[in-house]
Order: structure tokens, then C-alpha cells, then sequence
């Protein structure tokens, strides 16, 4: 491979605050919609029914989140770990409730913001660069039951108070920031970033449009405060990226992969990466029965004149488009199906294997914006089975990862202006599309299974030491 990755590419990993922290009513921290999911195959389902409201029931359901890896007493332990494969970032997320614990108080929790002082330095100690998810997954659950999730035009200003508090705190050891997490995947599951399920409106596309407007404009007020602090702080946003593929050359098909892909991938982007509202915008209305938007003096101004500075994505898998067959094969996803490609493996969970779509991604998206790029998802979840010493041989992963960054170095010789890759699940967490410790991620094998059972102490796999190879040779070394 010719030398392809620049000296300063931002190799890490990635995770995200309810997924491993635990801790989740300790220092005063209140519940977020993360801790109101239930854990399980069937999480979706029920969060997706009509009977579901936002609220525990521990007698009913299990919560893996609660626990996560217990995180937030052993983050020293997993930092040195990171710092042991080389790790140059790290993304992590802020949870947004043990800053604020209800959402709407006017003083945030010092206890709360204590605890990311100690993880931030502990990153700097290592060198290493702290990537922030300002919101990832994890609203405060107040914010959805009382004021109805990110319909409700009041979550701007509580949305904006809290990113004033963490950029004010952490500018000057920031320096990238991101302000939603995979923002686009309300489209076909609200309640995650928008906190909204049938019972509160999460089913009517009316409300999913109106929250992203509302959201589109929290993202550019906090872009606005970074750079009033420091221009030189990077904010961007998150997108879930799915490179889209016509089934066959039927002109029928092509034009159903259109706008699926603008429906899907570039929407959100556009309004974050370009500042206003795509040409297409109408069109998509009238096809989901939106009515105009409740936008007031000031709005468009302030997308305009903050738009994102780089463009964060996860990448997992491609989406195929069949629309002239009426039963097509389809496949699993991360929060999206679509029609199996039949050129194609599937991962343990359905998820189709296509390393040659992540070229294609960074392609698309970099012609498209011109901004800077940063995969801050991408990795294999699967069922690791480890010795009797808990080690575990992925050899899977690690020719799932030596694919994706041989695509990458493919972009970059394309021309492609990539910052850095962030595997996700870096160290074994919760899944968040079925709550489950046994769909693995990490380089760091954590003992813990389903039903929260096990030590929770932490083992190198075969991924980690490859990875730290990779690293260090900066992208040579893939063997």
C-alpha cells in the first residue's frame, strides 16, 4: 500500500455515555430516555409499539444500560488501555443528564461535570485528543415526558444552556466537538435522538421534521458558541451513512435510490454542512404529509450562518433499493432494513458487509460538501467466544477493520479530506438497537453477558494488539 494516511490522522475509538458508564442515578445524575430502554432482542419492538410510554418498569424488563461497564469507577483503567493501543482520540459523550439531571433547571450538577473534568485530563495525560458527542442518545428523559421530546420549540433553549455549560467548561481541551448523534435516524426511529415514540407523537412525520428544525437550530447556536470562545474549535455534525444502491439498472430503481438518498443521507446534511434547506425539501413533505414548519425570524439566519465545520459519520453497512419487486429478500440494519444485495455477507445481526461502500461514502459525501471528513463509527458486532484466560481470537474483526481501512486509504489516494477513524465499541458496551452485552464491538473484551452476570473486568482480544499495529505503522501495517 502506498503511503496514504497523514502523520496527523486522528486514529481512536468511540463510545457513548449510556452505553458504558453505568452509574446511572449516581452524583446526582437524573434518568435519560437511555435508561427508560429495556434491554433485549425485542427493545426496538416494544419502544416502537404504541403501549410504550417513557417510564421504567423494572419488573418487567431488565436495564443493562444502569450498569453499562461500570465505566464511571474504572474510566482510569480503560483510558490506559486506549493509550496501550496508541489511541490519538477518543469519542466520548457527554450525558446530558448528569449535567443537567431533569433538563430544564437553570444550574447544572457540578458532580456531574466533576466527573468529565477527571475524564478529559485522564484522556490529555495520554495524549489524547478528546472527540465530545454533545447529545448522543441520552436526553434527559424529563425533556420527553414532560415537554414531549424535540417537537417541543422549548428544548432549543434547555439544549443550548447545556452546550454553553460543557463548551465554556471543556473548550480549551477540546477542540472537536459533535452536537447530535446520527441526527438522521429519527427518520425511521425517533425516540433515540429525539425522544419521541408513538404515544408522544414519534409516529407522525409532522413532529420528526418540526424536532429536526428545532435541533438544526440548538446544532448551529452551539456552533455559534464555540466559535465565539475559540474559532479555532471544531464543531461538526453525525450522520448515519448508508451508501444506497439501485437492485438493477431499471430506471424505476434508479430513481427510488435517488431519493432514498436524499431522503436519508443528505437531508440532515444538508442543512447542517450547507446551512439552509435543500432544493428537495418540498417534495419530501408532500410525500410524508408535513405541512409548513413552524420556523420564526431568525432561524434560517442562524443555519446559514453556523453550518458545521466538519462532517462526522457512522458507516456499517450499504442499503440496496428494489422498488419494481414486490416481495424482495431484505436485511437487518443499524436502525434501517432495505433489500438484500445478494454480492454481499451478512454480519451475526444481518448486517450486510461492504467494505467498498465506505469508499464509496466518503466519496459522495466529500464531493457533495467539500468539508472535512471523520468516520466516528464503524466496526463488527458479533459473538465473541472467549478461552478459559478470556481472550478472545477475532480474527473476524480484524478483516472486517483491515478492509474498511484499506477503503479508507482508497479515498484518500481519491482525494478525499478524511481527519480520522473511530472504531465503535472500542470496549465491549450495551448495544443500542438491542441492549445486549453478547453483540461485542471492542478491542477490549469485558466480562459481563446479558443478564449483567460476570466480573466486568477487561481482556485484551487479538483485535487489540493488531490494532495497535495499525496505529503505529499509521495504516501500513494491516497484516
Amino acid at each position: 500500500m502506498n503511503k496514504a494516511f497523514p502523520d496527523n490522522f486522528l486514529w481512536g475509538g468511540a463510545t457513548a455515555a449510556n452505553q458504558l458508564e453505568g452509574a446511572y442515578l449516581t452524583d446526582g445524575k437524573g434518568l435519560s430516555v437511555a435508561d427508560a430502554m429495556p434491554g433485549g432482542k425485542e427493545r426496538f419492538k416494544i419502544i416502537g409499539s404504541k403501549e410504550f410510554v417513557w417510564q421504567i418498569d423494572e419488573a418487567k424488563y431488565r436495564y443493562p444500560n444502569h450498569k453499562g461497564i461500570d465505566h464511571y469507577q474504572r474510566f482510569k483503567e480503560d483510558i490506559a488501555l486506549f493509550a496501550k493501543m496508541g489511541f490519538k482520540c477518543y469519542r466520548f459523550s457527554i450525558a446530558w443528564s448528569r449535567i443537567f439531571p431533569q433538563g430544564d433547571e437553570q444550574t447544572p450538577n457540578e458532580k456531574g461535570l466533576a466527573f468529565y473534568d477527571q475524564l478529559i485530563d485522564e484522556c490529555l495525560k495520554y495524549g489524547i485528543e478528546p472527540v465530545v458527542t454533545i447529545s448522543h442518545y441520552e436526553m434527559p428523559l424529563n425533556l420527553a415526558k414532560a415537554y414531549g421530546g424535540w417537537k417541543n420549540r422549548q428544548l432549543i433553549d434547555f439544549y443550548e444552556r447545556f452546550a454553553a455549560v460543557v463548551l465554556n467548561r471543556y473548550y480549551k481541551k477540546v477542540r472537536y466537538w459533535m452536537t447530535f448523534n446520527e441526527i438522521n435516524s429519527a427518520f425511521h426511529f425517533p425516540a433515540l435522538s429525539q425522544g419521541m415514540v408513538p404515544s408522544n407523537g414519534g409516529d407522525d412525520y409532522q413532529n420528526i421534521f418540526q424536532a429536526w428544525h428545532h435541533q438544526f437550530v440548538a446544532s448551529a447556536k452551539a456552533v455559534k458558541i464555540a466559535h465565539e470562545l475559540d474559532p479555532a474549535v471544531q464543531v461538526g455534525c453525525m450522520l448515519i451513512y448508508a451508501t444506497t444502491y439501485s437492485y438493477d439498472a431499471n430506471p424505476i430503481n434508479q430513481v427510488a435510490t435517488l431519493i432514498a438518498n436524499q431522503e436519508f443521507n443528505y437531508f440532515c446534511g444538508d442543512v447542517q454542512i450547507r446551512g439552509q434547506y435543500p432544493a428537495f425539501t418540498q417534495r419530501i413533505f408532500e410525500k410524508y404529509g408535513v405541512t409548513e414548519l413552524d420556523i420564526v425570524d431568525g432561524d434560517l439566519s442562524l443555519l446559514a450562518d453556523y453550518p458545521v465545520d466538519y462532517i462526522g459519520f457512522s458507516y456499517y453497512m450499504s442499503m440496496a433499493v428494489n422498488e419494481t419487486d414486490p416481495d424482495p429478500e431484505t436485511s437487518a440494519g443499524n436502525l434501517l432494513g432495505g433489500v438484500s444485495n445478494p454480492f454481499l455477507k451478512a454480519s451475526e445481526w444481518g448486517w450486510q458487509i461492504d467494505p467498498a461502500g465506505l469508499r464509496i461514502a466518503l466519496n459522495e459525501l466529500y464531493d457533495r460538501y467539500q468539508k472535512p471528513v471523520f468516520i466516528v463509527e464503524n466496526g463488527l458486532g458479533a459473538l465473541d467466544q472467549p478461552d478459559e484466560n478470556h481472550y478472545v481470537a477475532d480474527d473476524y474483526r480484524i478483516d472486517y477493520l483491515r478492509a474498511h481501512i484499506e477503503a479508507m486509504a482508497e479515498a484518500l489516494q481519491d482525494g478525499v479530506d478524511l481527519m480520522g477513524y473511530t472504531p465503535w465499541g472500542c470496549i465491549d458496551l450495551v448495544s443500542a438497537s438491542t441492549g445486549e452485552m453478547s453483540k461485542r464491538y471492542g478491542f477490549i473484551y469485558v466480562d459481563l453477558d446479558d443478564e449483567g452476570n460476570g466480573t466486568c473486568d477487561r481482556f485484551e482480544k487479538k483485535s487489540f494488539d493488531w490494532y495497535k499495529k495499525v496505529i503505529a505503522s499509521k495504516g501500513q501495517d494491516l497484516s
